[in-house]
């Protein structure tokens, strides 16, 4: 009798067990399946989601983002372009402020570029979600990396916007080395849905 207690709750750890399992298998492999997705349907604007610059230099991860989003309003698939992503402890220039002057360098005009900031994907898709309304805007093309398409394309969507996939195919981030980042994701997009991103956001950036 006394063990009997024992054995409910190490069934009911089990159970829990597995259900957060397979909660984290399907979670996982939705982010991979959306990973290859590339939509060619036209949309209002692109959303591009900040990465690290280097003293006015678009990182290689950042520079493949940008070329995605250059390419795909060129093509007319869209008409307007929202860069992201703050200026961290040190920095001369936000990561916004560098991808804008890419993006003019490479013949794209400033009239239809945004600028927001943040310090997060949540914060980056908040800071560019009222100009972008303002401007009428439904549905969005987001351009960041294969594996953290899902999640962007999810926070996206709780600002009100049609997401559609449009990772960068030129991303440094290959094979193997993309394995700790779908991991993250995984975690990231599991914990974001049962809590929200935004407060999870909160939680990463106390304060921010």
């Amino acid at each position: 009798m006394i063990l009997f207690p024992l054995k409910i709750a190490l069934k009911v750890m089990t159970a829990l067990l597995a259900v957060i399992v397979v909660y984290l298998a399907v979670t996982a492999s939705q982010i991979w399946l959306t990973s290859r997705k590339q939509s060619s349907l036209p949309a209002d604007a692109v959303i591009v989601l900040g990465s690290a610059q280097y003293d006015g230099v678009p990182s290689p991860d950042l520079q493949a983002r940008l070329d995605q989003a250059a390419a795909t309003f060129t093509s007319g698939q869209s008409r307007l372009i929202a860069v992201s992503g703050g200026r961290f402890a040190g920095d001369r220039f936000s990561e916004a402020e560098v991808s804008a002057s890419y993006l003019e360098a490479h013949h794209i005009p400033a009239s239809a570029i945004v600028q927001g900031g943040g310090s997060d994907t949540y914060q980056n898709v908040s800071s560019v979600a009222p100009q972008l309304k303002a401007r009428g805007v439904t549905s969005v093309l987001v351009v960041t990396d294969p594996f953290h398409e899902a999640r962007s394309m999810a926070i996206a969507s709780t600002f009100g916007f049609t997401p559609r996939p449009n990772p960068t195919a030129t991303s440094p981030i290959t094979g193997w080395a993309t394995v700790p980042f779908f991991a993250k994701e995984t975690l990231a997009v599991a914990a974001g849905r049962i809590i929200g991103y935004g407060r999870l956001s909160g939680i990463s950036h106390p304060g921010g």
